[in-house]
């Protein structure tokens, strides 16, 4: 089996400047890794969210452990 080239021949990248939105990017975005077997019941953003502001919420009314 043939493999096909990562990048086409119709891709032109000459315009294009390296870093351009790596800074903003930077700051305003928080990327965590999520294992397989949790994106298999969490499968986006929103259901992950959900699903820790409900932990937080228990948290909340849980007594501390000193």
């Amino acid at each position: 089996m043939k493999k096909q080239p990562e990048m086409l021949d119709e891709y032109d990248f000459s315009k294009g400047v390296r870093g351009k939105y790596a800074a903003s990017y930077h700051e305003g975005v928080n990327i965590v890794k999520i294992d397989e077997d949790v994106t298999k019941v969490f499968p986006d953003s929103k259901s992950v969210n959900e699903a820790l502001r409900t932990l937080m919420r228990l948290l909340d009314k849980t007594p501390q452990s000193a």
